[in-house]
């Protein structure tokens, strides 16, 4: 191993020096103090309406701001239904009029109620309340507490737009709180497994926490002042990304600095050759991981571009923290932070016996690869590709209303009594906007649309109509979406436009499914120069990509079987498989630059297929353990009550596990050791291998 000292200049040197370092400290407390500041008001600025989510050019987008016109405000109607199975009586219908004459007066009512109005079949009472979009906890709270006080065997619910949205921002509102002590918890505690020690896991964990304090707080100030869209999904995201690759990073430095200590008497030179030799791999690994998610602005989906940018903030700031706040922490703190394991400087430590005392079941699995490389990278290689048969069970649809919650809230229950007793799509009306001057015959052309079963009267405003238009099926459904494609075709020359709930769903569908089919060549492309650049090569970049994909692959089949016949999810949104690309084949990369850039280093002196095996013994414990840290935090998406969270967390945790264990550990550095120095082509360790004196290590003798 080469010994050149990083100069004393280098950026390196800077928060391993001897006066350095509190210089560093002191840098973050004023950044923490400035920027954390900021943090606790991050939730304050998430948008969970339909802007925040929706494509800004969609048929549906434009269709909300022209509504503007026809209220004063921003409202959202909430459909109050009533239900007794053997039929409602006199009893039921005095009491469904005097809720009807008190919601208009609860916190967050926008005008008087409409009805109740009796279903066909007599069972059933429905009540229309106009809410305002920014008060409907307010109003809903308040609202199903008054109408459970009716006489008994009376069921009441709040759904409709209101009711729906209710219930979404209370569990977004809870996510924040709840997945940073879950990925704060999951950390520690496995730090202490990973470690052993009582206080060495305290280092990294204020490190992280500190990243995200600051994270959280340049988010909030771009989405005050930037425009930056943050809502529910990429604010909940956010603290298990943090503390996922920031704990990665940590594991990957500390390690290396153990490694160095044992060379160097002086902790503050040990760190410096760690961070010099361990700090372009986690410097690419995060340009990586960022660059990707960039790539997510170019999304029509406005949910999926704002992920973009806040996960990418996240990423830096976790790297900035743990290549300079941790190593200060680190050098501050005597060797005796490792105890009871303390790396004690030892002269012997560069002979390779010592390596495989020091990494001895890795040094076991390299001695396995060597004796069968070819055998190894061919059936893992095979159960990949048949794990990918499960892609046939992942339906990427999109969700319904109900399918979106893991229980059954308030509102779904609502939802499916409205479907029961009165037109399917009452609670969720399609809203058309077109000029007045056409009004008569754009009411002729929506009563005539299959699928329509009742049109409103006109309400006019300035030059427009707005009409609304109930369909005979379930707003959330495919037949209503076909509705939708039917009224726009017949309004469209007729200069009208066609929104609402359902046409929303659609054009969401429509933008992920193009999102998909744009973004994820683009990321495959990004990363593949960002290899090339830092490997110097091109097959073992294409090696590394072509094995990552696969993976990927392989996790969205297992999860779509686990998915569709363990956990009875009707399928997964539309964004699901571009958002489970982009976190799975980053990260996945990640841990293969971690491997490959320390095999690139060791075959500068050993040679590659030599390189090859000291790389996956002495990076083999410390990225397992990286990886196990990354499955677990965001394995805590699983316990939120939205699907899409827990298919989210699953998929992620899994692809994780996989990809260290099976693609890092096992197949890619048998590709790697069967190709030689071929990989590195078209370089210049494809063409002269370094000359090696002495001995063959033990991890090329044959295993018996």
């Amino acid at each position: 191993m080469s010994s050149t000292p990083p100069r004393a200049g280098s950026l390196a040197a800077i928060p391993a020096g001897r006066r350095t370092k509190w210089l560093m400290l002191i840098v973050w407390l004023i950044v923490f103090m400035v920027l954390g500041s900021f943090a606790g008001k991050l939730q304050g600025a998430e948008k969970n309406d339909a802007a925040a989510w929706l494509p800004a050019s969609a048929e549906s987008t434009q269709v909300v701001k022209l509504e503007e016109q026809f209220r004063k405000s921003d409202t959202a109607l909430a459909v109050v239904v009533y239900q007794r199975s053997t039929g409602i009586t006199s009893a039921d219908k005095a009491q469904a009029q005097a809720d009807a004459a008190k919601f208009g007066h609860l916190v967050g009512a926008a005008g008087p109620a409409q009805g109740p109005f009796p279903s066909k079949d007599g069972k059933a009472l429905q009540t229309l309340v106009p809410v305002e979009g920014k008060k409907v906890i307010d109003f809903t709270d308040p609202a199903r507490d008054l109408v459970k006080r009716g006489p008994p065997g009376l069921t009441a619910h709040i759904t409709g737009p209101a009711g729906g949205a209710a219930d979404s921002i209370k569990v977004f509102e809870s996510l924040d709180g709840f997945l940073l002590m879950a990925a704060g918890i999951v950390v520690i505690v496995l730090l202490l497994l990973i470690y052993r020690s009582p206080v060495l896991w305290i280092v990294p964990v204020i490190s992280v926490v500190s990243s995200l304090a600051v994270a959280m707080g340049v988010v909030y100030l771009l989405a005050a002042h930037a425009g930056l869209t943050v809502n529910g999904q990429s604010g909940g995201i956010l603290p298990v990304l943090v503390f996922g690759v920031g704990t990665d990073y940590a594991l990957l430095l500390i390690a290396r600095y153990r490694e160095e200590l044992h060379r160097h008497q002086d902790k503050h030179e040990a760190m410096a050759f760690a961070l010099h030799r361990a700090g372009p791999a986690i410097l690419a690994s995060a340009a990586t991981v960022a660059i990707g998610l960039l790539c997510l602005m170019a999304a029509e989906l406005n949910s999926t571009a704002g992920l973009g940018p806040v996960s990418a903030i996240g990423v830096v700031c976790a790297l900035a923290a743990m290549t300079t706040l941790m190593p200060a922490l680190l050098v501050i703190l005597p060797r005796a932070v490792f105890w009871p394991k303390v790396p004690r400087f030892d002269v012997a430590y560069e002979n390779p016996d010592a390596y495989d005392k020091e990494h001895g079941v890795w040094a076991r699995v390299a001695m396995l690869v060597s004796a069968r490389p070819r055998l190894i990278w061919m059936v893992t290689a095979a159960a990949l590709i048949a794990m990918t048969f499960g892609l046939t069970s992942l339906h990427a649809n999109g969700l319904s209303n109900a399918g979106q919650f893991v229980s059954k809230p308030d509102s779904v229950a609502g939802e499916a009594v409205v479907a029961r007793h009165f037109p399917a799509g009452s609670g969720a009306p399609a809203v058309i906007i077109g000029g007045a001057s056409t009004a008569g015959p754009l009411h002729d052309a929506i009563a005539r649309t299959p699928g329509v079963a009742e049109v409103s009267a006109p309400v006019t405003a300035g030059s427009h109509v707005q009409y609304e238009a109930v369909l005979s099926v379930a707003a959330d459904s495919k037949a209503a979406q076909d509705t939708i494609d039917r009224l726009r075709t017949v309004v469209h020359p007729l200069h009208g436009k066609v929104g609402g709930q359902t046409a929303s769903n659609l054009d969401m569908n429509r933008a992920a499914s193009h999102d998909n089919k744009l973004i994820i060549p683009i990321v495959l492309a990004v990363v593949f120069l960002i290899l090339i650049l830092l490997l110097r090569s091109v097959v073992a970049p294409l090696l590394m990509m072509v094995t990552v994909v696969l993976s990927f692959a392989a996790s969205l089949g297992v999860s779509g079987l686990i998915f569709d016949k363990l956990f009875g999810f009707e399928g997964a949104d539309a964004g699901f498989p571009l958002l489970a690309f982009i976190f799975l084949v980053a990260l996945g990369v990640d841990y293969n630059i971690f491997l490959m850039t320390r095999v690139r280093e060791e075959s500068q002196v050993l040679g590659t297929r030599r390189g090859v095996l000291r790389g996956l013994t002495v990076t083999g414990g410390v990225i397992t353990s990286a990886g196990l840290v990354l499955a677990a935090t965001f394995a805590a998406l699983t316990t939120l009550p939205l699907v899409g969270m827990v298919e989210m967390g699953f998929v992620v945790a899994f692809g994780v596990l996989l990809d260290t264990v099976i693609v890092r550990s096992l197949l890619l550095p048998a590709l790697a050791f069967d190709l030689g120095r071929r990989i590195w082509a078209p370089g210049r360790l494809a063409r002269e291998e370094p000359e090696v004196e002495g001995p063959e290590p033990k991890i090329l003798q044959p295993v018996s």
